[in-house]
């Protein structure tokens, strides 16, 4: 007797239309997405629309955020593989109800409305805060170094270019020469109006090096004068103009051609990257992040009361307590009126792992300590030992899970503004995914709190 199997039948046609609810389960997160983004305010995307009068109907909004804010919660960041997802994927087609965007229009549509997209994510925390999923008691404050979408290799020093320019420049003359040369015995020999032949394609090749090399040496100068004018010492007198200031960047000074606002920067293996510094808040209720930033400074310790300002203005609360590494401490990074009324936790000096901390010793802190004296007692107490060995279990995770888990390793975008956009939009998918592991206390909140 053959072995039997259930009915397979790849031609059967359906005798109704399928209801697209029916292709996922109940609690699958696209119908998660799609209740969060219906939710949110979209008028500032709207707006964009509806003065327009030529051409077929747009996508709708909601549809073409619900795609994309899904994508970027399921690790899909290329427009390309979203538009082919759309097709392909079942939870993308329910999301886009059966319209197809290209990825030209998904591209589109990402860096037209990249300012509004933003202003999804304190959205997102207002529908954490009125859950209850925000307490803002300790914050962990972390960084971690992103690659450019650029490569390091198309980066050149001052002193390289200014070494390729006397070089080229004299190439170009040459060149020139010999091509005048040229035209003197063709027109001798066929005559002044016929015409010739177009420009050497070596030629353009190298008067198009030399015109980059002279741009990107204009405006490494141009940093430079501008750093130097703001360093000057004492203002002029009144009615006196200061005088100009006179400054030569360093001839390792590097420019990138592909990606000039990006810089190279060292990440956490200790390999050299082209790339961006981006920074992240995570509370420690449910490891939401309260604030996101990217900038093209290696250093940490710059970011720190930006990061503290951002935290307030994302969340209208100032958190209790905040922990960070040592490479945001600075006296005056401890000391600053933005971080008055803050419970600080902030390293002195980098400890090696496994090596046991000293305790701190007895007594009432003696009135000539330091403020950094100060902070290392605090944290070397018992009670400062057990709040700052929370920091890498608050923040750390978030940044692993963002960058390992969802793929997200390098930026897709070009340019600073654009690049703290696109990491914006990474930030407020991670939430979006936060808030969807206690969707219980979620879902009974999203209608009421934008109506």
């Amino acid at each position: 007797m053959p072995k039997e199997y259930r009915p397979y039948h790849p031609d059967q046609l359906l005798l109704l239309p399928p209801s697209l609810h029916d292709w996922l389960p109940d609690h699958h997160l696209a119908y998660f997405v799609s209740d969060v983004v219906d939710s949110f305010d979209l008028r500032d995307i709207e707006a964009g629309y509806e003065d327009e009068t030529r051409g077929a109907p747009p996508y709708h909004p909601a549809m073409m955020v619900k795609v994309l804010v899904y994508g970027y919660c399921t690790g899909v960041y290329s427009s390309r593989r979203i538009a082919r997802h759309v097709l392909e994927d079942v939870a993308f087609r329910v999301l886009a109800a059966g319209n197809t965007p290209d990825f030209r229009t998904i591209s589109d549509f990402r860096l037209r409305h990249l300012k509004a997209l933003t202003g999804l994510f304190e959205q997102t925390l207002r529908v954490a805060r009125k859950a209850g999923l925000l307490k803002m008691g300790h914050v962990a404050l972390d960084s971690t170094k992103l690659r450019a979408n650029a490569s390091k290799h198309k980066a050149m020093s001052y002193g390289r270019m200014k070494t390729d320019e006397a070089r080229l420049a004299a190439e170009v003359a040459a060149m020139l020469k010999q091509a005048a040369a040229t035209d003197a015995e063709e027109d001798r020999r066929y005559g002044r109006d016929v015409s010739g032949d177009e420009l050497p394609a070596e030629l353009r090749r190298r008067e198009d090096r030399l015109r980059k090399i002279r741009e990107a040496k204009a405006a490494l100068e141009a940093e430079a004068q501008h750093r130097a004018a703001t360093d000057q010492g004492d203002p002029p007198p009144p009615g006196q103009a200061p005088p100009p200031a006179k400054a030569t960047p360093p001839d390792k000074a590097q420019y990138n051609f592909t990606d000039p606002q990006s810089c190279i920067m060292r990440n956490a293996d200790g390999a050299f990257i082209q790339g961006y510094n981006a920074q992240v808040v995570v509370d420690a209720h449910h490891q939401l992040i309260v604030a996101a930033d990217v900038t093209a400074q290696p250093a940490d310790s710059c970011h720190l009361v930006p990061m503290v300002q951002a935290v307030r203005e994302t969340t209208r609360r100032r958190p209790r307590r905040l922990s960070a590494d040592a490479g945001y401490y600075s006296e005056a990074n401890v000391t600053a009126t933005a971080v008055r009324g803050i419970d600080l936790y902030v390293a002195v000096r980098k400890q090696r792992h496994n090596r046991p901390v000293e305790p701190a010793p007895r007594g009432r802190i003696p009135q000539h300590c330091s403020v950094k004296d100060r902070m290392d007692r605090k944290l070397r107490t018992k009670l400062g030992r057990a709040i700052y060995r929370r920091r890498k279990a608050i923040v750390e995770p978030v940044l692993g899970h963002i960058k390992a888990a969802r793929g997200f390793d390098r930026f897709r975008l070009r340019g600073l503004q654009k690049v703290q956009g696109e990491w914006t939009l990474v930030t407020l998918a991670h939430n979006i995914c936060r808030l969807f592991g206690a969707r219980s206390k979620v879902q009974g909140v999203l209608r009421p709190v934008f109506g």
